[in-house]
């Protein structure tokens, strides 16, 4: 047993060093009586109009055990003070029921990798199926090739390769997802490479450059337990017997399965479709669409710490904003995935199509900020049937593309000039590392989407000035925030309703919307799988 102490304020300026010292006030205990202390959660405090602090969490144990702790937890003066029992995850009892074969994951993105770890850790040797290359080489892929020469491979780009869109996402794991699995993710991130601070802080970031290293890691580390990870190599197809997987054709030869893990990502659109032709039970689910809109960094950190902006202790700041009912309807606009110090990437799976994402660097010193801003699109804006959500997304894909000729700058607007109906001149400086162009947004976005842009944008703009003035660039599409398709699965034994060895799970499925949901969505799988099946001999 231990005590946490809650709400300990320390001043920018004040050192850490200085916090046993402020719990042990609030105890009214000596300092000494601290035996042992744990850092478990820290945030910055930057509300408008009070002073910029630092907030922690402290877990503790003190002196004289559980009757000292009861005691402190007992006073009148211990606000914030609360016994605590640390959330122990139960151990997984392996099955007993033998495998024909080892089990097959499709996808190794955040619920494959992560799915695929856990089974390779309890001994079931997994066969990974990714069609895109390892990070390295897809390293290569999309600096040199697509950046630089503007070829784009559909294959191996931002989406597809050795850790999925997670990769190169801005590497944000936080989640609302309140258990002992989120603290398991993030400590085997950090057991791999991230930085520890990822297990105490708020709003923990890892950042794009530093991700593909940890995803490599993990890769070599299934490897080394016997597991496989083939890269290029493709799933065509699905042979379904008696309401089961029975094969695959993966790079069109036959691989006999039987269980598979399907992650595949909310962008693996061919597969898809080739699931719903095969009768795999699916549904449409309303998803996120909107735009990115950047800023100079230098202009956030204004907004949010006012005269102690350039603080040596204050990050690049961000924001969380909401423009109520600004799509009708009670809809509102909101902003999503907030990248300070970050830059626009595109995230297409084909080529012919431009969409956005936004990502940082483990440092976040870029020169500017980027957020999603985006509303909810449902199922009776673009139809019932599964796939429709994946055809309207790729519809405004197309135009977007199209508008720029086909080069895959961006198209970008001023804040502004799209609330007046005016278009946009002069320099342009974007994060974009392909560039952007001057274009109306609204010949390429949704009616839906339009109006809530016109409508929001002088919401935020009076909540943060100047959010919708000259320097606030808008640009188009951000199509991918989600998954418009939900492949049905049991909730109980987690597989699909009408093919009983396949365990849908992730972003792709329609579970997750982040790294870490899609992580702990994986390992969920496995471990219904584990309880049933016993090890590889």
């Amino acid at each position: 047993m231990a005590i946490i102490v809650r709400n300990i304020v320390l001043g920018l300026d004040e050192p850490e060093k200085l916090l046993l010292k402020r719990v042990a006030g609030r105890l009214k205990v000596p300092r000494k009586a601290i035996k042992h202390h744990a850092i478990v959660r820290r945030s910055l405090d930057a509300r408008r109009g009070r002073e910029i602090v630092l907030v922690y969490s402290v877990e503790l144990a003190l002196e004289g055990g559980i009757t000292a702790e009861k005691r402190c937890v007992g006073k009148k003066f211990a606000r914030n003070v609360e016994l605590i029992q640390s959330q122990t995850l139960v151990p997984i009892c392996p099955g007993k029921e033998e495998m024909p074969h080892r089990p097959v994951v499709i996808g190794f993105g955040p619920a494959g990798m992560f799915s695929a770890l856990m089974l390779a850790e309890l001994g079931y040797q997994p066969i990974v199926l990714e069609r895109g290359r390892d990070v390295r080489t897809r390293h290569k892929d999309v600096l040199q090739t697509f950046y630089r020469e503007g070829k784009f491979n559909p294959e191996s780009n931002l989406l597809y390769g050795e850790g999925g869109a997670g990769t190169y996402s801005d590497g944000k794991v936080y989640s609302r997802i309140g258990n002992a699995e989120v603290q398991r993710v993030l400590a085997t991130l950090c057991r791999f490479g991230a930085n520890p601070n990822i297990l105490i802080d708020s709003k923990p970031h890892i950042g794009s450059d530093r991700l593909p290293t940890i995803c490599r890691r993990i890769r070599e580390k299934i490897e080394e337990l016997g597991g496989e990870v083939r890269f290029e190599t493709r799933v065509n197809d699905f042979e379904l017997r008696e309401g089961r997987i029975a094969a695959l054709r993966v790079n069109d030869e036959p691989l006999d399965v039987d269980t598979v893990f399907l992650g595949i990502g909310h962008s693996a659109r061919d597969t898809l479709k080739t699931l719903n032709t095969r009768g795999i039970s699916m549904e449409a689910k309303p998803f996120q669409m909107g735009v990115r809109i950047e800023h100079p960094q230098e202009m956030v950190n204004e907004w949010q710490y006012g005269p102690t902006c350039g603080h040596p202790r204050l990050p690049a700041a961000d924001y969380q904003l909401v423009a109520k009912n600004a799509a009708g309807n009670g809809q509102d606009l909101f902003s999503f995935c907030m990248c300070p110090g970050g830059a626009i990437l595109p995230c297409n799976e084909s080529a012919g199509l431009i969409t956005t994402n936004g990502a940082s660097r483990s440092t976040r010193k870029g020169e500017f900020a980027n957020s999603g801003f985006v509303i909810s699109i449902g199922p009776e804006e673009f139809g019932n049937d599964p796939i429709a959500g994946l055809e309207f997304q790729k519809r405004w894909e197309t135009l977007a593309y199209e508008a720029t000729g086909g080069t895959y700058q961006i198209p970008v607007q001023r804040c502004c000039d799209f609330v007046d109906g005016h278009s946009s001149s002069g320099e342009l400086n974007t994060s974009h590392p392909i560039g952007a162009q001057w274009q109306d947004l609204k010949a390429i976005l949704p009616e839906s989407v339009s109006s809530a842009l016109k409508n929001g944008l002088p919401m935020l703009d009076e909540k943060l000035p100047g959010f919708a003035g000259p320097e606030g660039i808008i640009a188009a599409p951000e199509t991918r925030a989600s998954s418009p398709v939900r492949i049905i699965r049991n909730p109980e034994n987690r597989q699909s309703v009408s093919t009983r060895n396949l365990y849908p799970m992730g972003e792709g499925a329609g579970y997750a919307g982040g790294i870490v949901s899609a992580a702990v969505d994986g390992i969920r799988s496995a471990e219904v799988f584990i309880r049933r099946y016993r090890p590889v001999t």
